[in-house]
């Protein structure tokens, strides 16, 4: 909470939170509930969950949530769905039992969320046409569709949705390739007749690069236990940096650092407008992992000071 009133106050458009479960770094399981407490505490930017994994619910019941979150902050909420649990196999069953089956409906389950969060009518015959999602409004959240594959954009593009691809999922692979079928096709909707693209990547600004590598540390020890199936809380960075890693992790941590927006502030902001450009996305979302909530702040304030710089 703290942090999204800090970000608003720095000129950030958006403030987006997770949902991961059983996952020892990410404290965010309950994006809606988190994105009520934002809401309720901001006056200016647009709250929104990235994502809810929607296998996991009912489409009524995340409609009906986002409905009250509307009513709190009218006009500012921001409804990122996603497919993938954000979880272990294990996990995604003891929050759903039909795990299985759910994602294989994930089309039919976001046609039918988009009618009940806009207040639009359900297709003719469905059994549940005569549901509607409380509290209606004159302002619905803005829903976008969320993906590290080239499935979301298909999603995203047959039903008119903005499209955000998590490039720092993948380090960027598949992440041009996506977008380009998304564009390619995309049907216009009422709320978006043109497509709309946004990219995550992970980053950290700091003063000096060596101070901004010294941080990144944290993170890319995660990133190694996570490569074993190890989900582990963040180090500090002297922790971190002072493993005796094998050649091997030492390679990929320096792999890592390629595909990471890592260095000073200009630097950072040089690479994020770059790829921008490069791919023609019309929003960047940043990410940044830090152990030291002052150093992530500090990152963020870099970063937005260097762009209204460089006039993005």
């Amino acid at each position: 909470m703290a942090l999204a009133q800090y970000c608003e106050t720095l000129g950030y458009e958006r403030f987006w939170v997770s949902e991961h479960h059983n996952h020892g770094t990410i404290a965010g399981t309950a994006p809606e509930i988190l994105m009520a407490a934002i809401a309720a505490t901001t006056q200016r930017i647009r709250v929104g969950s990235a994502g809810v994994m929607l296998p996991h619910y009912s489409p009524l019941k995340v409609a009906e949530q986002f409905r009250v979150l509307d009513a709190i902050a009218p006009g500012r909420i921001d409804l990122g769905l996603g497919r993938a649990p954000g979880s272990d196999g294990r996990t995604a069953f003891a929050l759903n039992p039909l795990a299985n089956e759910r994602p294989a409906v994930f089309p039919n389950d976001v046609r039918d969320l988009m009618a009940w969060v806009t207040g639009s009518p359900l297709p003719d015959g469905h059994p549940f046409a005569a549901v509607k999602a409380y509290p209606l409004g004159e302002t619905a959240p803005e829903i976008w569709m969320l993906g590290s594959s080239d499935y979301g954009a298909q999603v995203a593009a047959h039903f008119g949705l903005p499209y955000a691809f998590a490039w720092f999922f993948t380090d960027g692979k598949g992440g041009a390739e996506a977008i380009t079928l998304y564009r390619e096709l995309y049907k216009p909707s009422a709320r978006h007749p043109r497509s709309h693209t946004a990219l995550c990547v992970w980053a950290l600004a700091a003063e000096t690069e060596e101070e901004a590598l010294f941080h990144f540390s944290s993170r890319a020890h995660v990133r190694l236990l996570r490569d074993r199936g190890i989900f582990a809380p963040l180090e500090p960075a002297a922790v971190a940096a002072a493993h005796a890693y094998t050649e091997a992790e030492a390679a990929r941590i320096a792999d890592f650092r390629k595909t990471s927006f890592v260095g000073t502030a200009a630097y950072v902001a040089e690479r994020i407008e770059e790829l921008a450009r490069q791919l023609s996305v019309d929003e960047m979302v940043v990410v940044t992992w830090a152990h030291d909530e002052a150093v992530r702040r500090e990152s963020y304030r870099l970063l937005a000071q260097a762009m209204r710089m460089s006039g993005s």
